[in-house]
């Protein structure tokens, strides 16, 4: 061993500082940095052709008051209702014009009735028949009864 310090050698050679594929990339060329802020809250560097696009302002919104029920739906109702109501009417026409029919019923009955009796009392010369029947209900002691019919 030798007494002298250690001569310099270069760690990196000439060679190895060239890159080996690839394009080369200028410090003039790269693209600028901007910071963005991060997920957990820090700001983050980014180059600024990879930052997201800045937020675009709302476009402005129509604030006056809207009807609680569209036109359409309003309409939709309105002929539903209207249709209830006209069917409501229609049947109570027709309670009313069953009822007349009834009525018309128990006066044919009737005449149909009258016509009857009046033929038979022509008939029958204006002669009655006449049926009593005479009932007797004698209540007695202990929960019983005499019934007696008599003609």
């Amino acid at each position: 061993m030798s007494d002298l310090p250690e001569q310099y050698q270069r760690y990196v050679s000439e060679a190895d500082q060239l890159p080996r594929t690839g394009p080369v990339e200028l410090y003039d060329e790269r693209d600028p940095v901007v910071w963005v802020p991060g997920a957990y809250g820090g700001m983050v560097p980014v180059r600024k052709s990879q930052a997201p696009a800045p937020v675009q302002a709302a476009p402005a919104r129509d604030l006056s008051p809207q009807p609680v029920l569209d036109p359409t739906a309003q309409r939709l109702l309105a002929g539903g209702v209207g249709s209830g109501v006209a069917l409501w009417g229609a049947g109570k026409f027709l309670v009313g014009a069953s009822q007349f029919v009834s009525s018309l019923t128990g006066m044919g009955a009737l005449l149909l009735f009258l016509a009857i009796a009046g033929t038979r009392a022509l008939v029958t010369g204006g002669r009655a028949v006449r049926v009593e029947q005479h009932t007797h209900v004698h209540q007695k002691w202990f929960g019983r009864s005499d019934v007696r019919n008599q003609q």
